[in-house]
C-alpha cells in the first residue's frame, strides 16, 4: 500500500463539532467514515491521523483532498488539485 494520501473528496466536509471533545481527522484518505478516522483504513501505511479537540462548537468544513496546509481544516487546496 502506497504511503501517499489519496483524495477521498474534492471539497470540504461539513461537520458539526463540539467544544472541547477530541477527534481523529482521517489524514490517508482511506477510512470508511470520511473525514474521520476508522482506525483500519491507514493501516499498512506511514500515515497516521491527526487529532484535534474542537475549541467551540459548531459547523466546520474538514478538508476532504487531505493537501490541507491548515489540518484538519479546509483551506482551499482543493480548488488547485
Amino acid at each position: 500500500m502506497s504511503d501517499e494520501a489519496v483524495v477521498a473528496q474534492l471539497g470540504p466536509y461539513q461537520v458539526e463539532l463540539e467544544e472541547g471533545r477530541a477527534y481523529l481527522w482521517c489524514k490517508c484518505g482511506r477510512s470508511s467514515r470520511q473525514p474521520f478516522c476508522d482506525s483500519q483504513g491507514h493501516k499498512g501505511t506511514s500515515i497516521l491521523p491527526v487529532r484535534f479537540v474542537a475549541e467551540s462548537s459548531g459547523t466546520f468544513n474538514l478538508c476532504g483532498c487531505k493537501s490541507t496546509d491548515d489540518e484538519p481544516f479546509c483551506d482551499g487546496t482543493h480548488n488547485m488539485l
